[in-house]
């Protein structure tokens, strides 16, 4: 917004209005958090620090300029649930220094320490009751539309990655062609007369979804012990990118560190500590169940020497509970599904999980989970309910430990 500098010259001399906010120096955090969350919660919008509310530009120091860009993404990542993506640009007009903060139109809807807040003209107002239950409705966290269907602000058709996106469209589509298809494909979505990127479309065909979505990757950590201790933490990854490599990179991740003892009856016999194929259905559920729209947590895949634990951000989608796991079939990003389902696993990954594409949408995964995990350790893997996020527990097979001599 007013990237071009002459524009934004134009703009301070009208003065403020809905797109554009004055500060003469940093606010205090709450305040500040108070007007980034107004306009995210509006059609975003830009603050300048530097400039008083007579539109004069008074600017800002040059060692003060590092320090208030600072705290300003401090505010976002601490003082606004969920946090705020801003783009921030240090400036030099007039030959004085100036801090522009763009704040994009959200997906969701922030709350500060102070309440709900929205830009209306040149100020922000706390909004009552019922514009709060209307803006919730509009920006789907009433579930009313799908979430992965939803348009991501600062997005354009070319955002996603052709070599990406092919994947899902008719081969040999021409160019012409294209554009519609990924739109009936809810890869890309109409904002009024604007195109976008859908929240699905940025996870499949984008190579760094956190860019726009945050935290939507996958964190893995290795502990050498019971317990997690930094201390004894042997390997630790982020993987990010498209979901299906996420997938791949959390599995290769996983069979690096799945011990596997032997036993020699008649020929050689692998006995590992966990069944790659539990791994899989564990990982792929995980990413095609979590709620996208909690910003404030990720996947996060932990092994230890008698157990692996995977946390999943989000409450179970409609009716299911922890208890019918087992037999519900019932999909949060049905989306995301429907495009991890068309995707076909490598060989050597399907050896791996006896299946063809990354999901086979039978309703068997948590089944597959459950059985092969106890056949091996002798113990149901645990689901459990913490918060609105979700943890399997898969337990060791002994046999590391257990093989004869």
């Amino acid at each position: 917004m007013f990237d071009n500098l002459a524009e934004l010259i134009e703009k301070i001399y009208l003065g403020e209005d809905a797109t554009i906010e004055f500060k003469k120096a940093l606010p205090h955090r709450n305040s500040l958090a108070d007007e980034i969350a107004a306009f995210a919660n509006a059609r975003g919008g830009v603050i300048l620090i530097g400039v008083d509310d007579n539109a004069e530009i008074v600017g800002v120091d040059r060692q003060e300029l590092d320090t208030a860009e600072k705290t300003v993404v401090e505010i976002c990542q601490d003082s606004i649930d969920p946090i705020v993506l801003i783009f921030t640009e240090k400036l030099r007009i007039d030959d004085k220094n100036l801090l522009k903060i763009e704040v994009p139109r959200s997906l969701f809807v922030h709350k500060t320490s102070n309440g709900y807040f929205i830009r209306q003209g040149s100020s922000k107002r706390e909004m009552p009751t019922e514009q709060l239950a209307r803006l919730f409705q509009t920006r789907s966290q009433a579930r009313i539309i799908a979430f992965d269907e939803q348009f991501i602000p600062n997005t354009d058709k070319n955002t996603l990655r052709k070599d990406l996106y092919q994947r899902f469209i008719t081969e040999g589509a021409t160019e012409d062609e294209i554009e519609d298809l990924l739109l009936k494909r809810h890869l890309l979505v109409k904002e009024g007369q604007e195109i976008r990127a859908s929240v699905a479309g940025v996870l499949m065909c984008y190579e760094k979804p956190d860019d726009y979505l945050y935290n939507s990757f996958i964190q893995a950590v290795v502990y050498s012990g019971k317990e997690k201790d930094a201390d004894h933490q042997i390997d630790s990854q982020d993987f990010t990118g498209p979901l299906d490599q996420q997938i791949i990179q959390t599995m290769r991740f996983a069979k690096r560190y799945n011990a596997v003892a032997a036993r020699k009856d008649v020929g050689r016999v692998d006995l590992p500590q966990y069944s790659m194929r539990a791994i899989f259905e564990a990982i792929v559920n995980a990413v095609v169940h979590r709620d996208y729209s909690k910003t404030g947590s990720k996947i996060r895949f932990f092994m230890f020497d008698d157990r692996i634990e995977l946390y999943s951000p989000g409450a179970l989608a409609n009716t299911v509970t922890v208890d019918n796991l087992r037999y519900s079939q019932a999909t949060r990003n049905e989306l995301l599904a429907r495009l991890l389902s068309e995707i076909t696993l490598d060989d050597d990954l399907r050896k791996q999980v006896v299946r063809r594409h990354f999901l086979e949408r039978r309703g068997e995964g948590v089944g597959i989970i459950l059985n092969d995990s106890e056949e091996l350790s002798g113990k149901t893997p645990i689901y459990e309910l913490f918060d609105e996020e979700l943890r399997l527990t898969i337990f060791a097979s002994r046999s590391i430990w257990e093989v004869p001599k």
